[in-house]
């Protein structure tokens, strides 16, 4: 339900009386700074990758760089040879080099020379055997992952080169079922009954992950890079192009860090970024233009999400760029083990296809805990609809989002956020009754061009200390 003008103001008002002790008592002596000193602990505890000054050139495994002979062999080699021998470079130098799925094994560093690309097969039976991996936050057996690794220690991708998944409306992408991405009628989809629709049944059901077998003929397009229970990884300075679905994912994984990557591509379901169920991931310049969220900060959906039972905490985003997308950061939609701990700073969003800076969204199906969302120096250029929206109701397909799992979203902070052109909302939330959204502080925050204020549902102890929208300094009293 929309409220509105007189129903928002009464609203703001009930807030302010409701907290009025506790908004004196903090509006004069808040104090954020204690967060960012934890942040800077995660940082440090974070412990980087080391690898062996030995080099492993796929060219001496087999690999010609003409774009078309499959190296998939090759790269197998020149890996485990690497691995055997304790680790250290597997070089991809300058050319085009046409592959399968790539493996990592433990400290194992795949490196691309800066004219190097690596051109990835878009025909499915190359992504055989079926791995353990996941699909919208449902664990599965499914199609490898285009670079994959399973239980590994010390690994990384690194280099100035191009990883191109060559995904198109001619092959993965179509599978979404959208007209735009060149889907027709009759033409297979993940949305059949038999394919997305019967994976979530059967995390519902509790069946083991071993007999949820899709790949051919189920329609489920597989992730880019994930690291599946993994510690101590590192992806830097690569581009990353054409994905057929999530990008770069982190699941079940600890000490990650994201830096220097530029990623374009804007398939359906083209998240940038997607740590899930993971600790201690550190994200740094890196630039995103994505047909996604540019990070989507995930926890796993309904039952297999409580299943598993991990959150995601220690998530930090520093010094990035953020450009087409339906979210700058977003925090869900997948998200029942619950997210703790978001930093944000220091990052520039800017684009009139970016829908939203920060984004949170969940619902009574997904329930889980999202708290302690902390953003700061966030310049924004434009954006469509809100400068903060918080959706306790996401829904994608008829009915996905009812359920007696209600969600909790507590503690955001924007603190120095700059907002030239803040689209519809400078706020956007919704809560319920029984688990309202609370504690959203904007601190020394400035949202021009912006249609409305705020719109509001069931929010509690919002407060603003030298903040001004359209020029109005927003006050603790502020009447709308």
């Amino acid at each position: 339900m929309k409220l509105n003008h007189s129903i928002v103001t009464l609203f703001t008002l009930t807030i302010i009386f409701s907290f009025s002790f506790l908004a004196k008592a903090q509006t004069t002596k808040t104090n954020t700074d204690k967060v960012w000193v934890q942040m800077n602990k995660v940082i440090a505890s974070i412990k980087p990758t080391q690898f062996k000054n030995k080099v492993y050139n796929i060219l001496d495994f087999g690999a010609k760089a003409d774009g078309t002979f499959n190296c998939t062999e090759a790269f197998k080699k020149a890996i485990v040879a690497c691995a055997k021998n304790g680790g250290g470079k597997v070089l991809v130098p300058n050319g085009k080099f046409f592959t399968g799925p790539i493996h990592l094994e433990s400290y194992v560093n795949l490196h691309l020379d800066d004219q190097a690309e690596i051109l990835f097969s878009t025909n499915t039976n190359d992504y055989y055997p079926l791995v353990h991996t996941s699909f919208e936050a449902t664990e599965l057996m499914n199609y490898s992952p285009l670079i994959y690794a399973y239980k590994k220690t010390n690994i990384a991708v690194t280099g100035k080169g191009t990883l191109n998944g060559q995904a198109s409306n001619d092959n993965w992408w179509s599978w979404c079922g959208k007209d735009e991405y060149g889907w027709k009628q009759g033409m297979p989809s993940q949305n059949d009954p038999l394919n997305r629709f019967r994976l979530v049944d059967m995390a519902e059901k509790n069946i083991p992950v071993k007999e949820r077998v899709f790949g051919n003929n189920g329609y489920l397009r597989p992730n880019f890079i994930q690291f599946f229970e993994c510690k101590n990884t590192l992806i830097q300075d690569v581009t990353i192009t054409n994905a057929p679905f999530w990008i770069i994912h982190p699941i079940k994984s600890t000490n990650v860090v994201v830096d220097g990557v530029t990623v374009r591509s804007h398939g359906p379901n083209n998240d940038g970024c997607d740590p899930e169920y993971s600790k201690n991931v550190w994200i740094k310049n890196c630039i995103f233009d994505t047909g996604d969220d540019c990070i989507a900060i995930k926890a796993g959906r309904d039952a297999d999400g409580r299943r598993v039972g991990i959150k995601s905490e220690n998530i930090i985003v520093q010094n990035c760029k953020m450009y087409d997308g339906h979210g700058g950061v977003t925090i869900g939609s997948e998200i029942s083990a619950g997210v703790s701990n978001v930093y944000v700073e220091n990052c520039l969003m800017d684009s009139p296809n970016l829908d939203r800076a920060i984004r949170i969204k969940t619902n009574a199906k997904r329930g889980g805990l999202i708290e302690n969302i902390h953003v700061r120096n966030l310049q924004v250029g434009q954006v469509k609809e809100a400068v903060l929206r918080v959706d306790m109701f996401y829904s994608v397909y008829k009915g996905d989002n009812e359920g007696p799992f209600i969600p909790r979203v507590e503690n955001i902070t924007l603190e120095n956020v700059q907002v030239k052109d803040g689209g519809k909302y400078g706020i956007l939330a919704k809560g319920y009754a029984t688990s309202p959204v609370k504690n959203i502080l904007f601190k020394n925050v400035t949202i021009d061009k912006v249609d409305k204020t705020f719109q509001l549902e069931h929010v509690e102890n919002l407060r603003f200390i030298d903040t001004k929208i359209n020029g109005e300094v927003i006050k603790e009293n502020h009447k709308q």
